[in-house]
């Protein structure tokens, strides 16, 4: 079945550039140049992937607040920022909202379309699940490949795709420390170390949020993380 992408990019030139890339490598493209247009397409059916600005029109801050929605909507939707704004306040802004990747568009569209293979990739994985890992527990958690699902003491963790798979990473060796290039590699991921950092915070204060005590993420300085063993 043919993947559905949908860009929302107010520069025209700039969002038909990424449209044919995209569509040379067969996907079913569609551009909006205004937000309420993308809002209203989504509101009656989301696309496979989005495909961010930052800024929109007028609105500075108008791709945020769309990854807030699209978020709400499906925790599981690949979501990529593709954006002139670099700060390190922008990147991390970007994945606090639930976003998959954070490109500024320096990045070649080469690049752009390997990491858009890369998170369909992981999708296909998730659906396609490995028979011998559909659940997996781990003392107070309960980790589902099948249904996508995270749950520690019988709460549900609402993950997003990427944060999913570097979750998977790491209960599948706890106790075993994971670089963040082996989280990178094992999540399909082509980020930078800092990127790797900002999804391991996001995802302990999901944690946090359902368990303020919860504290079986451990950052191990100068060599990346692990998931203690559940202990007893």
């Amino acid at each position: 079945m043919q993947r559905h992408i949908a860009i929302v990019e107010d520069e025209a030139a700039i969002r038909h550039n990424y449209e044919d890339a995209l569509k040379r490598y067969g996907y079913h493209v569609t551009g909006y140049g205004r937000l309420q247009a993308a809002r209203e397409a989504f509101a009656r059916r989301l696309p496979d992937l989005v495909i961010i600005d930052v800024g929109l029109g007028d609105d500075v801050e108008g791709g945020f607040e769309l990854c807030r929605e699209l978020r709400v909507m499906s925790r599981g939707l690949p979501i990529i920022f593709l954006t002139a704004r670099d700060s390190d306040f922008d990147v991390i802004s970007g994945l606090r909202l639930g976003a998959d990747d954070y490109l500024t568009k320096d990045i070649s569209l080469q690049q752009i379309v390997a990491r858009v293979v890369a998170l369909f990739r992981r999708v296909e994985a998730l659906s396609g699940g490995r028979s011998d890992e559909k659940v997996m527990e781990r003392g107070d958690l309960k980790f589902s490949v099948d249904r996508m699902e995270v749950n520690w003491k019988e709460q549900s963790v609402p993950l997003t795709v990427t944060e999913f798979w570097i979750i998977h990473s790491l209960i599948r060796h706890p106790g075993h420390v994971r670089t963040r290039q082996q989280l990178m590699d094992d999540a399909n991921v082509l980020v930078d170390d800092q990127t790797i950092t900002s999804h391991v915070k996001r995802i302990r204060r999901k944690f946090q949020k359902v368990d303020p005590d919860f504290d079986q993420l451990d950052t191990v300085y100068g060599a990346g993380y692990r998931w203690k063993p559940a202990s007893g």
